[in-house]
């Protein structure tokens, strides 16, 4: 079993920047990718950005020029660098987690909340 702690969410001025964090604890040695996909009130849950094995990155559109994901010095957490928030950037944001053989883990998620 894996488990993803997710962090960094809160309430935010428009304009302004948070920083998402999630850790992956539990039997992992590798991972093929990980990423935040976010689900606003009465919205499907979509892709926000991921990061693969690679390094390779992609972001949805409505995010690219403002966000940045990253992998943090080879431990399993990534950070979501969000600048330039906007009120309709309001949502729960979720980790998930790509593991080798079709292992795929969510984590709770973390609320962010971008006010006029």
């Amino acid at each position: 079993q894996v488990q993803l702690v997710e962090s960094g969410g809160g309430l935010v001025q428009a304009g302004g920047s948070l920083r998402l964090s999630c850790a992956a604890y539990g039997s992992i040695f590798s991972f093929n990718a990980m990423g935040w996909y976010r689900q606003g009130p009465g919205k499907q849950r979509e892709l926000v950005a991921e990061i693969r094995s690679s390094g390779n990155t992609d972001y949805a559109d409505y995010v690219k020029g403002r966000f940045t994901i990253t992998r943090e010095n080879g431990k399993n957490t990534v950070l979501l660098h969000m600048n330039s928030l906007k009120p309709e950037d309001t949502s729960v944001y979720y980790c998930k987690t790509e593991l080798p053989f079709s292992r795929v883990y969510w984590g709770r998620g973390t609320q962010v909340t971008v006010s006029s």
